[in-house]
């Protein structure tokens, strides 16, 4: 979810250029705030810095900061403002004298306002430690923002060059600790996501193209270094996302870095399923159960429910679309809408409809159009069935 707030803290330019390279914050505008007067231009800011009409309220240069709050907090970007600036300075930053140069936040919710006036009190005391006045940064909640002329947007970025003072004091908030859990191993297989402590746009990629739609039933967990206790891990967790596949809490393989879906799924496999059984083979060299198989006989009469991917979880029939077709393999008329996808397979010298998984990629088997119906011909050993009061 975007959220908005805006800073003053001196020149806009270098405000600007500080929170842009804040990993989460997805833009940034330099403008104007806090005045009494609509569509304020750089020149009227200027002319009005140094006023005594009571009548006017200049205008600050402000940025507008937008950021994703899933990728950084609030708090995090209001702490950098006071770190960035003297917020001591009234109506200036060192050289830059004037009130279109105050110190001022413009919050947009309840939090900000909280999280604001929190950490100005614990600023201020870091503050007196180092002999520093008292603040005089305005708190406020946000009105209206100007956005700023065009050339003023993205300057440093256009000038490399351009004028960029630090005014900061040098005072830094203590790093705050994080008491993370301990875990341990859960015994048999299961997979431990190693995630960085800060932002990793890699492991929020795997999240999101991964482990957000992953529904099996092998144990995947999210952890960072440090949380891990009693594994034996012989790879070191030197870059984020580690991937570790785990047997009895000890390390059978490890990848490092990101993995696509159909690259996940197929390690995934040799893992879960073993590279020597029927079920492996199926999925990843389009293999064929054998007529009649176990876990055929096992699945044609089961009760009420539907069928999953092996691995990833995902539903793809259901038992209202299953018949008996006599052939020794799971029939249905349908696979359940956005499960499958139809590739042609010009295998054996023959021209077929083969049937994969869309999530994770496996092969599921064919599908023939026959008297009127279709029938997806279906490898059993590629399913799991789960009743239908159980399913999610």
């Amino acid at each position: 979810m975007i959220a908005e707030i805006v800073f003053a803290a001196g020149c806009f330019w270098g405000v600007e250029k500080h929170f842009e390279s804040i990993p989460g914050v997805v833009d940034v505008k330099s403008g104007y705030v806090g005045g009494n007067y609509e569509n304020p231009t750089y020149n009227q800011v200027l002319k009005y810095r140094m006023s005594n009409n009571k009548t006017i309220i200049n205008h600050t240069e402000g940025v507008l900061v937008k950021f994703d709050k899933d990728k950084i907090d609030a708090k995090e970007l209001i702490k950098s403002f006071w770190e960035i600036h003297d917020p001591t300075q009234l109506n200036r930053q060192g050289n830059d004298i004037g009130n279109n140069y105050r110190s001022a936040i413009f919050y947009t919710n309840n939090y900000q306002k909280e999280t604001a006036f929190n950490t100005k009190v614990k600023y201020q005391k870091l503050l007196e430690q180092a002999d520093y006045g008292k603040i005089v940064t305005q708190i406020q909640p946000l009105q209206k923002f100007w956005e700023a002329e065009n050339y003023h947007q993205d300057y440093l970025k256009n000038n490399p060059n351009g004028y960029c003072p630090n005014h900061a004091t040098g005072i830094k908030f203590e790093p705050e600790k994080i008491n993370y859990p301990v875990l341990l191993p859960l015994g048999d297989k299961e997979i431990i996501v190693v995630e960085s402590e800060g932002y990793c746009p890699y492991c929020e990629k795997f999240e999101k193209d991964v482990l957000s739609s992953y529904k099996g039933t092998l144990p995947i967990r999210k952890a960072v270094s440090k949380q891990l206790d009693k594994f034996e891990i012989k790879t070191k967790l030197d870059a984020t996302p580690t991937i570790l596949f785990i047997e009895d809490g000890k390390e059978v393989f490890s990848h490092k870095g990101y993995l696509s879906s159909k690259e996940f799924y197929e390690v995934f496999g040799k893992f879960k399923l073993g590279e020597d059984t029927e079920s492996y083979n199926v999925a990843f060299n389009k293999g064929t159960d054998n007529r009649f198989c176990k876990q055929y006989e096992i699945f044609k009469n089961t009760p009420d429910g539907v069928f999953v991917d092996k691995l990833s979880g995902e539903i793809l029939f259901d038992t209202k679309d299953r018949f008996n077709s006599g052939t020794g393999w799971l029939s249905f008329y349908k696979a359940v809408d956005g499960s499958t996808i139809e590739k042609t397979d010009l295998s054996y010298g023959m021209i077929r409809t083969e049937v994969l998984a869309k999530k994770s990629g496996i092969h599921l088997g064919h599908v023939f159009d026959e008297m009127g119906h279709r029938r997806f011909c279906i490898n059993a050993t590629v399913l799991d069935f789960v009743p239908r009061d159980e399913v999610q």
